[in-house]
């Protein structure tokens, strides 16, 4: 069977693309940055071009499923949470037309037309219009993605709380850090997509823990050995802080909007697991390695127009 995947060579995708060929699945990509490609590739690499719709329903044809991990975490220059859902509109309108039978998108735990966050109503836009098409659809919903990609990339929340707390001797908690997270391992969200299954579905795709942010803060703390203080700062503060940090590691490390949907309980989920790892247990095993190296967003994702979860 021909699957497509968006973003193959991303981190979410190359976890999805890793179990479809072990599934013995063929594979094909559409990709915005086909320069990722290894040269010894098997997977077929077409490019995720919005501005094409004939070539992305061409791109589409004889293709079983359609996963998708499109989208844009941040605004930047000409590239915004709108654009996202217009492109990805364009997508799954393709995908229709070539007869694609079955969608697995990933969104996000609490879509919501009514959000004050773009992200989230641009991703419920996206759902509904997914739901549109007519195609049989398998939605998942993660909160925050954790764990080693197949592609040699890792989660970047985790990571670089680890990188700070190893280099800085203080790291600031909005407010109480009560506000809890419900990260899913991205093995699982990947194990979550490929299921074979064939009813219409909204899964909120989490792991079995949710716990406060500054317990997560403290379990990576104790984890790689960090000597920094932990300390409670006003909310408004963080994305001050952030901003300053981002400066000098030239990246958006996280955006006002981040913050403050995660202070309002919007990276949690009241559902059943749907993973399996335990977000403290891979702490641990990682300890090591677990930011070692910081994780630049801009360098992954801005150097072409798209990116992918």
């Amino acid at each position: 069977m021909l699957a497509a995947v968006t973003g193959a060579f991303s981190y979410s995708g190359a976890a999805i693309t890793r179990d479809l060929r072990a599934a013995g699945h063929q594979v094909r990509t559409l990709t915005g940055h086909p320069r990722r490609a290894p040269d010894d590739t098997s997977i077929d690499v077409r490019p995720l071009d919005f501005a094409r719709p004939a070539g992305l329903e061409s791109d589409l044809r004889d293709v079983h499923t359609l996963y998708n991990t499109y989208w844009v975490r941040f605004g930047r220059g000409g590239v915004t949470h709108e654009l996202a859902v217009q492109h990805s509109k364009v997508l799954f309108d393709a995908a229709a037309r070539a007869g694609v039978r079955r969608v697995v998108h990933v969104s996000i735990t609490h879509a919501d037309r009514e959000s004050r966050y773009p992200y989230f109503r641009g991703k419920a836009e996206v759902e509904e219009h997914l739901k549109r098409t007519g195609v049989s659809y398998k939605i998942l919903r993660p909160a925050i993605l954790f764990g080693d990609s197949p592609n040699g990339t890792t989660g970047v929340l985790l990571n670089n709380i680890a990188y700070l707390l190893r280099r800085f001797p203080v790291f600031a908690v909005g407010g109480k850090g009560d506000y809890r997270i419900r990260p899913i391992h991205i093995d699982d969200l990947a194990s979550l997509a490929v299921t074979d299954d064939t009813e219409n579905m909204t899964v909120d795709a989490v792991g079995p823990q949710s716990l406060p942010f500054r317990d997560l803060v403290t379990a990576i703390k104790r984890a790689v050995g960090s000597r920094s203080a932990v300390i409670s700062v006003p909310g408004p503060v963080i994305p001050l802080l952030a901003g300053t940090l981002g400066l000098a590691l030239r990246d958006v490390l996280l955006t006002a909007d981040e913050y403050r949907a995660m202070a309002a309980g919007l990276a949690d989920s009241p559902a059943s697991a749907a993973g399996q790892t335990r977000v403290t247990d891979w702490i641990t095993a990682h300890a090591d390695t677990l930011g070692r190296h910081y994780a630049n967003e801009l360098s992954r994702h801005f150097s072409d127009l798209t990116q992918s979860a």
